[in-house]
């Protein structure tokens, strides 16, 4: 007997969802959770408020300049509004922004990730891999319960090789922002 072709999620599937659950849709599959709270979102905006002073709206820093955006909306082969934490694409990659309302169709050189109960399991063992699947070359996860920050670089393979772990208190410079220092007491409330 052969099984059934599995339906794969549309954008109208994410209109559909009520407004206190965030959804995304990753190789046709539709994924949601709730939406972050205040040390999800504390954390968030403390990581986006570090880096892009200096490396996007600065523009023109020794890096060569980044877009750095929390919770873009991209599309990537048959995923549709995935939406890290944060996200940030190297200018030289990504010279110009899409035109409004349409999605960024390129996969991100870095994402930050911020854990949470209702996502630690969803973005460790369903986004990981995608972001490893589609070439995205940095990866952070920021737990703020645990108040750790771990990093990845993604390898030749496509397998992601740990960069550190760091623990409250820490003053880090990781890649690719390894140029600026950050006090990881900042992002834990």
């Amino acid at each position: 007997m052969a099984l059934a072709a599995r339906k794969l999620a549309t954008y109208e599937d994410l209109l559909a969802l009520p407004d206190n659950v965030k959804g995304e849709i990753l190789d046709g599959v539709l994924y949601t959770q709730p939406r972050p709270r205040f040390r999800h979102m504390r954390a968030t905006a403390t990581i986006t408020g570090r880096i892009q002073p200096r490396f996007d709206l600065g523009g023109s820093d020794v890096s060569g300049g980044w877009w750095i955006l929390p919770e873009p909306g991209i599309e990537l082969d048959g995923s549709i509004e995935c939406s890290p934490d944060v996200a940030g694409w190297r200018r030289s990659r990504l010279p110009v922004p899409p035109p409004e309302n349409e999605p960024v169709t390129l996969a991100p050189d870095w994402v930050c990730e911020i854990l949470s109960p209702s996502t630690r399991n969803y973005d460790l063992e369903i986004k990981k891999p995608f972001y490893a699947k589609h070439g995205v070359e940095f990866f952070w996860i920021v737990d703020p319960l645990a108040h750790l920050l771990t990093a990845f670089q993604l390898d030749n393979n496509k397998e992601w090789r740990e960069l550190g772990t760091w623990v409250e208190g820490a003053l880090v410079r990781i890649e690719p922002f390894g140029e600026l220092e950050l006090n990881l007491s900042e992002v834990w409330v």
